[in-house]
């Protein structure tokens, strides 16, 4: 059993989607950081279609992908923690986390999982989150959504 007065990391690596949850988790790992001194990576992955070079231009996507780094290091410098911003390109989201990870020595993926049903209402969980739990050399945090009113 750990240590309780340890910190529950030293390095995260924050998995952004640019989706509702990011703000969430961003704010969970900055809160933590600021206590342990904790470095934290931000990254984004650029999933990148097979039929399309692995450099592909994303200019159709680059303001979108720009704002939600942006908000990652402003809600971090807000709180005095360091973070460093990472915008990979990758035909997989999962393994590209998982790689950021193994090659950053984290202690810890952070992920967050927006709420969502299946058509016929069966609770869906995607390919990306069962990939990091399965793959991940760390601890990993997954951080759901709550229900919205229409789900409950």
């Amino acid at each position: 059993m750990s240590d309780p007065s340890s910190p529950p990391f030293r390095h995260a690596v924050i998995a952004l989607n640019g989706g509702p949850s990011d703000k969430r988790i961003v704010r969970l790992a900055v809160d933590q950081a600021g206590r342990s001194k904790a470095r934290l990576i931000a990254v984004h992955v650029v999933e990148i279609d097979w039929t399309l070079p692995l450099d592909a231009d994303i200019a159709g996507r680059s303001e979108d992908v720009q704002r939600v780094l942006d908000m990652a290091e402003s809600m971090a410098e807000s709180a005095k923690v360091k973070m460093e911003p990472v915008l990979l390109q990758a035909r997989d989201v999962g393994a590209a986390i998982v790689d950021e990870a193994t090659e950053r020595g984290a202690d810890l993926v952070i992920v967050g999982l927006p709420y969502r049903t299946r058509f016929g209402g069966d609770f869906a969980i995607g390919r990306t989150i069962p990939y990091i739990l399965q793959n991940a050399p760390c601890a990993v945090w997954v951080v759901r959504e709550p229900m919205t009113e229409e789900s409950a």
